[in-house]
């Protein structure tokens, strides 16, 4: 496994080598001490597994409180993977790091506790699985405007086409008016 830090340096790409053969193909996608070796020592509590169409934009989420690092990653299709850092007292505060993740390519990205995170679909179909490291919260769940000017996040949107939206996610906060961390 290579870990590779972004832009922003808590958030890690993290490259694990694929081995395959005519039977078909084997990853090791998490070991614990590796990860703690290259600063990740997050305990995960809960899987989730997303499918979405082509179009689809998907946050940008976080919880005020149980905030939860994830593990992200795209078993099929292709997605640009965004996280904006909420923490206040961070110099990176409100800026954003931007990433395609493909199950071509066997990368994952570490977002830590203290990010919004959310992704557009870019492949017909995609299938995204994410280990978090807090239990899903719904009290506290918040949700950042995906298209705030201020967040500077340039989107891949296909053919300039509108995103498709839930609610939820077409009703976010811009930056300025979103709860944050200290």
């Amino acid at each position: 496994m290579k870990f590779t830090r972004l832009e922003i340096a808590e958030i890690v790409l993290i490259n694990s080598e694929s081995f395959a053969d005519d039977r078909g193909s084997f990853q090791e996608t998490y070991q614990k001490e590796r990860f703690t070796a290259a600063g990740i020592a997050a305990e995960f509590v809960q899987d989730n597994q997303s499918t979405s169409v082509q179009g689809v934009l998907r946050g940008l989420h976080y919880q005020i409180r149980q905030p939860q690092g994830k593990l992200v990653r795209v078993i099929a299709g292709e997605i640009y993977d965004a996280a904006v850092d909420l923490r206040r007292s961070s110099a990176s505060f409100g800026h954003c790091v931007g990433n395609r993740l493909s199950a071509a390519r066997p990368h994952q990205l570490w977002i830590p506790p203290g990010f919004a995170h959310g992704f557009y679909v870019l492949s017909q179909r995609a299938e995204v699985i994410y280990k978090v490291s807090d239990y899903y919260a719904e009290q506290w769940e918040r949700t950042l405007l995906w298209n705030d000017p201020a967040l500077g996040i340039a989107w891949p949107l296909l053919e300039g086409l509108p995103p498709i939206l839930s609610a939820r996610d077409a009703h976010g906060k811009p930056l300025a008016e979103a709860e944050t961390y200290d």
